[in-house]
């Protein structure tokens, strides 16, 4: 029997990271996963969808491209040329992280494990036996059992179609839904959202659900909200979405399930060892990642909280640091204080409290700064566009940015240093006293000087 100081069931984000972290300490790691190693993230989530984002945003800038006085024509999209190319670009990060963990001296099975106890797990006809087990297996799309769901296709099939749909439906608003709407729009399908909840990215901010709303109506993506989804009909080509107020919208040539994840717990045995596991199948941890199981540790996307690529990399690598390097005095993960970016059209950028959520915590101390412009890069368009949002929550005499919400153009890149100022503590007044960089957008979130009291916007209190 093989023996080992830490055994990994899972080769995403989270697996990997804290088997590079714990072999850099010395540690004997092997890890198992029968898909290609880099794990949702790698595969079929962040890099092929950042990939896809930035030809979908290429085709939106050569359209707007007119108002600075520039002929460009866009005659098409290359598709299956786009699908090739990201092919062949997941391709090579698979096969590096397979030669990196090589060097690193980790084992890698690309088979599927069992655990057996909290020490030991069966894959491949093999058995191997660890001082620790870590379990990062992930999550997979939810598809709701309703009569029809087989018509529909999930995030993971999308990114294997060689050629776009002239018209699809998406169900669901939440980020996954959204950024794929944003995408497909951009080049050129015809896109309809269809979703339970009241607005989209309903778990935003409210100010980033109204004007993320308003670039929707622009671009024509349709939207039926609050609409309870029953089944889907039709056939394949030609899917009607069936309501629950009797009514049908369609016929689409695609239809995509947008509504939600979950994590892919089940039959690994967990539950035989006393592993507890939830009904949804998320794994709750304490602190340090540890499961009610001595020995047995969970991270990443099947614990609930943070399911996001740096959250797991995090949690990796401060656990292994944890275990074999105290002396860098590692701290947990504060899964409060995660900034967020979605990949739609324009991006949203979060980090902090929702103003909903200051109210509820500050009371009558919260102030809200915000402003909507339209930008320099729409100076010339004709008519009216959705504006560029921004909104800082602030809470307490000194008044602490407690929240940054913002939606607009490069909002994605500038959220990162400002995220490290509320990871600080920073205040209105170190904000104001920030020289502005300009003429940029960035330069909004330290002038701005309106403030109201908290949810006395309408949207707000909508929430």
């Amino acid at each position: 029997m093989d023996k080992y100081d830490v055994i990994v069931i899972g080769g995403g984000s989270g697996g990997l990271a804290v088997a590079e972290r714990a072999a850099g300490h010395g540690a004997r790691v092997v890890v198992f996963d029968p898909k290609p190693l880099g794990g949702t993230c790698v595969n079929e989530g962040c890099v092929p969808k950042k990939l896809t984002w930035y030809a979908a945003h290429h085709a939106t800038q050569a359209r707007h491209a007119h108002e600075f006085g520039l002929d460009i024509q866009i005659s098409g999209i290359r598709y299956p040329d786009l699908v090739q190319r990201r092919h062949a670009f997941l391709r090579m990060l698979n096969d590096y992280w397979s030669g990196y963990l090589e060097r690193l001296g980790v084992e890698y099975v690309p088979e599927r494990a069992q655990v057996m106890d909290e020490r030991t797990v069966t894959a491949g006809g093999k058995t191997y036996q660890g001082d620790r087990i870590v379990i990062a297996t992930g999550g997979e799309p939810l598809v709701p059992r309703m009569p029809g769901h087989e018509l529909g296709a999930t995030s993971d099939d999308f990114f294997q179609w060689d050629d776009l749909p002239g018209s699809i439906a998406i169900i669901g608003a939440g980020y996954i839904g959204l950024e794929m709407a944003g995408m497909l729009r951009a080049m050129g399908v015809d896109v309809t959202v269809i979703a339970m909840e009241s607005r989209v990215l309903e778990m935003f901010d409210p100010m980033i659900s109204h004007v993320l709303d308003r670039h929707m109506e622009e671009q024509g993506i349709q939207r039926h909200l609050g609409a309870k989804v029953t089944g889907l009909g039709g056939t394949p080509g030609a899917v009607q979405v069936q309501i629950a107020d009797g009514s049908e919208y369609g016929p689409f040539e695609k239809v995509l399930w947008a509504v939600g994840r979950r994590p892919k717990t089940r039959d690994i045995g967990l539950e035989a060892i006393g592993v507890e596991v939830h009904p949804s199948g998320v794994v709750p941890v304490g602190e340090w990642q540890e499961t009610n199981v001595p020995g047995v540790f969970a991270l990443g996307d099947i614990i609930g909280k943070g399911p996001l690529t740096p959250v797991a990399i995090a949690a990796g690598r401060r656990l292994a640091d944890h275990w074999f390097a105290p002396e860098r005095n590692p701290v947990p993960v504060d899964y409060g204080q995660i900034p967020t970016v979605t990949f739609t059209h324009p991006p949203t950028a979060a980090v902090g409290m929702t103003e909903p959520q200051a109210m509820q915590k500050f009371g009558d101390s919260v102030k809200i700064y915000e402003t909507e412009y339209g930008g320099l890069a729409r100076a010339f368009a004709e008519g009216e566009v959705a504006p560029v949002a921004m909104k800082l929550v602030c809470a307490g005499e000194n008044e602490q940015v407690v929240g940054i919400h913002m939606v607009g153009d490069a909002v994605d890149e500038m959220l990162q240093g400002f995220a490290v100022a509320v990871r600080m503590g920073a205040t209105k007044r170190d904000f104001d006293l920030t020289i502005p960089i300009h003429p940029t957008s960035a330069e909004e979130l330290v002038t701005l000087k309106i403030a109201r009291a908290g949810q006395t916007d309408p949207i707000a209190n909508a929430a």
